[in-house]
This record gives structure tokens, C-alpha cells and sequence, in this order.
């Protein structure tokens, strides 16, 4: 028999000091790391099912979880939300839940409007990366009623987007004990993400341009397209390789992806952040931006416009690590 919880779209609250069935839906990327840390303090219940793109990191962060995989939906696919919602559809017929929980993107429109439709509670937590307000997919889900609303920023949280604690305020910098490397032997870690189909040249050109790197340094290139790199050159990396070379690199410099950027402030690493922007062509929006804004106020990054990235930057962030805050707010 289900159970049933106090959360809806005409009552919002949900008891977390119950064990709940849980639907959790989420994109790939930032949107299925941050939905990962905030399910630990839901008490979600081992029969919880998770709905998700079937990748390197879904396979590696959901090991120990029940996952249904769906096909991959690019940004503005409406056809692809209407595919994963048939998918969704069938899951809940088969099953019941107590709650759907997600935090966008593309898989939350699927998701929200069958649970609503099953009189399912929902509730929607807007990304960390959204600063200033609502993703498409917020307004959206919004502008329907399809869920109970959360938002991460008390700073554009009102009567009806609620404040959750954000993922990014559990964690601050600290100095390095070891001494770091020099300047020439610095081992250097570059991840560019894997958006598709966006390239990020601008950030490439501007660390070739700091001489810092040779033979130390490993590029994780993604989508984008470039020979005669110094040091070792890779497309993508499983989840176990992207722990070992950020386990084993002086510094790691990295595109301002908020699953990425989560991922490396856990392993107790300051990074180099470099914002991609939609006016080069290196992404939908500028939400990168806004993380990258995020950050950076929190201390807890080094970050910089690709155009402006020099040496300093990664010699600075190689001496510093991240930590525990001291007072970071629970999940």
C-alpha cells in the first residue's frame, strides 16, 4: 500500500523524518550531483527508484541505487520530454511512490506533469547555478503548478519559491600543509565538461598562453576539437580516471560546471574556474556565469573570464584546498 506524505502543489510540506518511496528525476551533470547530496538527508527508502541519462556519471554516482535510464535530451527538446514522459508514465503505473523529487532539467518537465496527473507529490529545487531566478524549466514548472517549489538563493526566494540550503555552503578554502610544486612541474588537470555539441577554444588558448603547460598537464576535451596539445589528451573520462587524475594533479582547471565544480570541492580541491559564455559560442546561456559569480563570493574557487586566465591563477589556486565549513548549512 502507498504511503502517504503531506507534500502537494495545495499544501507544501514534506516530512522529512519519514522514510519515503521516492521518485528522483535529474538530468546528468550538475543537476543529478546536487539531487545525489540533497537525497541523503530525505531518508529515501532502498526501493526509491531514480530516473536519469545513462553516462559515465550516473553509473558511477547511482552504483549502489535503482536506476531506469532514458534516452538523452538535448536543451529545448520538447520531442525528447515528450519520450521520457511516456517512459515515466509506464514507471509510475507499475509502481507507486510517495514523492517525485527533481532538480531539472529537461527530465523534470517529463516527470512533473504524469506525477501531478497521479495526484503524486512533487517537489521541484531550482539548480545552485541559478542565481538570479528561475531556469526555463522553473518558470515553467512554476507557471503550471506542477510541484512544491525550492529555490537555493534566499536572495529571489518569496511566497512561493521556498529556501533550501545550498549544496555549494558546506564547503570552504583553506592552505595546502605540503608545499605545492614549482611553477614548471606543476601537474595540471583541464576538464571541459562533455556539452554537446559546445567547444571551449577560448579557455585552451588562454592556459597554452601561460606557459604553464608541458608534459604534466592532462586535457579532458569533451566536445571540442584540438591537436598538438602538450601532455596527454583525452575525449572523456569514467568516473574512477577523473578521481584519479584530480587525486594525482597539483591543480585542476575546469569549465563552470556546477556537477563538476560540486565533484571537486568534495575531493578537498580549490579549483580554477572558467565560466563558459553563450557570446563565444560555448554554451545555451551564461548560467556559467552565475556559478562561476557563486563561487567565487564563497571563496571556495579561484575564478577568472577565459580571456583573463594567467599563470597567477593556477599557481595560486595549486596552494590552496577546500574543507568542511565550519558552520555550512545541512542539506
Amino acid at each position: 500500500m502507498q504511503r502517504m506524505t503531506t507534500l502537494s502543489v495545495d499544501n507544501p510540506h514534506l516530512d522529512l523524518g519519514t522514510e519515503n518511496k521516492y521518485l528522483f528525476v535529474a538530468s546528468t551533470g550538475g543537476h543529478l550531483a546536487q539531487l545525489k547530496r540533497m537525497s541523503t538527508a530525505m531518508l529515501a527508502s532502498p526501493d526509491s527508484l531514480w530516473v536519469t541519462f545513462d553516462s559515465e556519471q550516473s553509473r558511477s554516482l547511482l552504483a549502489e541505487e535503482r536506476v531506469h535510464h532514458v534516452p538523452y535530451i538535448a536543451s529545448r527538446d520538447f520531442r525528447g520530454v515528450i519520450t521520457a514522459s511516456k517512459e515515466i508514465n509506464m514507471l509510475m503505473r507499475h509502481e507507486k511512490f510517495d514523492a517525485v523529487v527533481s532538480t531539472g532539467a529537461a527530465l523534470a518537465l517529463a516527470a512533473m506533469p504524469v506525477a501531478r496527473g497521479r495526484r503524486v507529490p512533487t517537489r521541484y529545487i531550482e539548480s545552485v547555478s541559478r542565481v538570479d531566478g528561475p531556469s526555463l524549466t522553473g518558470k515553467i514548472i512554476a507557471a503550471l503548478r506542477l510541484a512544491e517549489l525550492r529555490t537555493q538563493h534566499e536572495s529571489w526566494a518569496n511566497g512561493r519559491w521556498k529556501k533550501h540550503p545550498s549544496v555549494l555552503t558546506q564547503f570552504q578554502s583553506a592552505t595546502k600543509i605540503a608545499p605545492s610544486a614549482t611553477a614548471e612541474e606543476l601537474k595540471i588537470f583541464v576538464t571541459l565538461g562533455t556539452i554537446k555539441p559546445y567547444e571551449f577554444d577560448a579557455m585552451i588558448d588562454s592556459l597554452l598562453r601561460t606557459g604553464l603547460c608541458n608534459e604534466n598537464t592532462t586535457w579532458q576535451l569533451g566536445s571540442t576539437q584540438r591537436e598538438n596539445l602538450p601532455g596527454r589528451v583525452l575525449t572523456q573520462t569514467s568516473a574512477s580516471e577523473f578521481e584519479h587524475l584530480c587525486a594525482t594533479s597539483d591543480v585542476v582547471v575546469t569549465h563552470s560546471g556546477v556537477g563538476t565544480i560540486l565533484n571537486l570541492l568534495e575531493s578537498g580541491i580549490h579549483p580554477v574556474v572558467v565560466p563558459r559564455r553563450k557570446q563565444r559560442n560555448e554554451h545555451v546561456d551564461d548560467h556559467q556565469l552565475q556559478i562561476a559569480k557563486l563561487v567565487a563570493g564563497l571563496g571556495v574557487a579561484t575564478v577568472c573570464e577565459a580571456p583573463d586566465l594567467e599563470a597567477e591563477h593556477i599557481i595560486r589556486a595549486a596552494s590552496l584546498c577546500t574543507v568542511p565549513a565550519v558552520h555550512g548549512a545541512p542539506e
